[in-house]
């Protein structure tokens, strides 16, 4: 795809810095992105091991940045970005644009745009304040490979970067302007962000018997006081703004460099909202079935940090019976698209069952 991106800043420079070979934790660096055994779908599969090329050698051109980005932050950038990967969120952003009749070659930056929020969110996600895992698909987290301060601004430039790109690589500019606007409000104080801070104040609320009655929104969040209804609706909040609306908005910005109908869009949203909580519920789950091998990343941890969970409040079994009717809910969304959306139903099949 020829890219207007570095017009005005004259060449780049060539990525000359390598990624650090020194690996804390033991664990062998990877490098390769995910391929996702989507068998017996042939399709699907063959559509994700195209698409992962592609947006993989997009997001390479986009890390080459000018000369006044240190090496270092380039290098946490280029490490956190480029890790392995299922890849589902740019995924979402082409077969959305697909689903339209848009060109996905034209989503391209949308698809490396949510790419970059994603990863943002991981490295922050992953800190000592937040999370603090040190296990982030398959190899260290961001902050143990290099150090917290590092991490941290690695993250805000992925941050402006998907903006930038949104800005000057989706045509037309109207394009340009609603995908920016769609991303912002997913990514921030109302979406993603609020839902991680629900999430982050949910967790001490549990961990802390007297907190209840004298933390702020703790009408959303005290536990003691809470039916199991009560803490199902909370979490399907947290998750909704935490991970779902990043989902959505992938699928809103695919539709909208295609140029999408209301009403598409209206049918891909409601796809996204069951798509999103589907993810939730069985991301809850492998945390309780997989290892750690398997996920690529620490497991068994949520119940020891005191976080709701769909298998804490409804039993592993009821959480399974849950995501498939999730599954139908989000192929159903999609019934007027006809056979232009069989890739989406199929994906949603795909996070239903599967292993990490």
């Amino acid at each position: 795809m020829r890219r207007e991106f570095w017009k005005g800043r004259g060449p780049p420079p060539r990525l000359n810095a390598p990624v650090p070979e020194s690996l804390p934790l033991n664990i062998e660096f990877k490098r390769e992105i995910q391929t996702i055994d989507m068998s017996p779908n042939s399709a699907l599969s063959d559509f994700f091991k195209t698409s992962v090329e592609q947006v993989n050698s997009q997001l390479r051109e986009y890390l080459k940045l000018d000369e006044r980005c240190p090496d270092l932050l380039r290098q946490a950038m280029d490490y956190s970005l480029l890790a392995p990967g299922k890849r589902i969120r740019p995924a979402l952003v082409l077969l959305a644009c697909q689903a339209c009749g848009g060109e996905t070659i034209k989503a391209l930056p949308g698809a490396c745009a949510v790419e970059m929020i994603h990863a943002y969110s991981l490295i922050h996600d992953d800190l000592p304040a937040m999370d603090d895992d040190d296990l982030r698909r398959g190899r260290p987290t961001c902050h143990k490979q290099f150090d917290e301060a590092t991490a941290i601004l690695a993250a805000d430039a992925l941050q402006a970067l998907a903006f930038e790109v949104l800005a000057k690589d989706v045509h037309p500019a109207d394009a340009a302007i609603q995908c920016v606007s769609a991303l912002a409000d997913a990514a921030g104080s109302c979406g993603m962000v609020a839902g991680q801070t629900l999430d982050v104040q949910g967790e001490k609320e549990n961990q802390t018997s007297e907190a209840s009655s004298s933390t702020p929104h703790s009408s959303l969040l005290a536990p003691h006081s809470q039916t199991s209804e009560d803490k199902i609706t909370i979490l399907e909040n947290i998750h909704r703004l935490k991970t779902g609306a990043m989902i959505r908005v992938s699928l809103i910005i695919g539709a909208t460099i295609a140029n999408a109908a209301v009403d598409q869009i209206e049918s891909l949203k409601a796809y996204g909202d069951a798509l999103g909580l589907l993810f939730q519920v069985t991301d809850d789950l492998l945390d309780v079935t997989s290892t750690d091998e398997q996920m690529g990343k620490r497991t068994h941890k949520d119940c020891a940090k005191g976080k709701m969970t769909y298998p804490g409040l409804l039993g592993v079994e009821a959480s399974q019976a849950y995501a498939a009717e999730l599954t139908q809910k989000a192929k159903d969304a999609l019934s007027s698209f006809g056979q232009d959306a069989e890739l989406l139903r199929d994906l949603a099949d795909y996070v239903l069952e599967r292993n990490h």
